[in-house]
């Protein structure tokens, strides 16, 4: 678990340029909490359906909420700047799950506020994707990324291929190799295998005119 926790630090110091230091934060189905007690923000929220998670892993700066991600009721309206998710909807039980929770973080989010998605792609881990015994649901980056759309996000970025599939893989396993590997974009298109969304609430659905698609 420590090498884990070390593994995130350069990864939430990467994505540290999609929030906000002085906002509000949520990390969504935060499990071991590495990307919420590692990430700068005014506020920091923790939800997971596992209480046992949440107790035992967030940090003291950290406010605590069990619940499900597709049910969000107890976080007002236009109130949270970020959204993180990262492995969780591969386990939600159905699409319609999915779509709930998509519509909830938009409705938590304050304007102009960004959603974050750390997701296998399995159009890039076909082979491996179900070694894990808990993966339910199959989704690709165009996919997900025409769900957001239709539940009201504009994406602003899309990598089909960001990290590798899982911390068990051969690359990174360090954690400067992690801050390495991270500034070179051109490796990722050997070793990614997850992808890197990030989307932004807004009134009208698509894709922006200058979003960054990397292939």
């Amino acid at each position: 678990m420590e090498r884990q926790r070390r593994l995130w630090r350069p990864i939430a110091q990467y994505l540290q340029r999609y929030v906000k230091p002085d906002g509000v934060t949520l990390d969504l189905g935060a499990g071991y909490c590495h990307f919420i007690n590692e990430i700068r923000s005014g506020d920091k929220i923790a939800v997971d359906i596992n209480p046992d998670n949440l107790l035992r892993w967030a940090a003291a700066d950290v406010r605590q909420l069990v619940c499900a991600g597709a049910d969000l009721s107890t976080i007002a309206a236009n109130s949270v700047d970020t959204v993180f998710a990262s492995n969780v909807y591969e386990h939600f039980q159905t699409r319609e799950d999915v779509a709930a929770s998509f519509t909830e973080v938009h409705r938590i989010l304050k304007p102009g506020g960004r959603f974050l998605i750390l997701q296998p792609n399995f159009a890039h881990c076909a082979r491996q994707y179900f070694d894990f015994f808990d993966h339910r649901l199959i989704f690709t980056h165009l996919g997900m990324a025409e769900g957001l759309a239709v539940s009201g996000f504009r994406i602003c970025k899309l990598v089909p291929q960001f990290l590798p599939y899982s911390s068990k893989s051969r690359l990174p396993s360090f954690p400067w190799l992690v801050a390495t590997y991270l500034r070179m974009p051109l490796v990722w298109r050997i070793f990614g295998a997850q992808m890197l969304i990030v989307a932004k609430k807004a009134e009208n659905s698509g894709v922006d005119g200058d979003a960054t698609i990397c292939r």
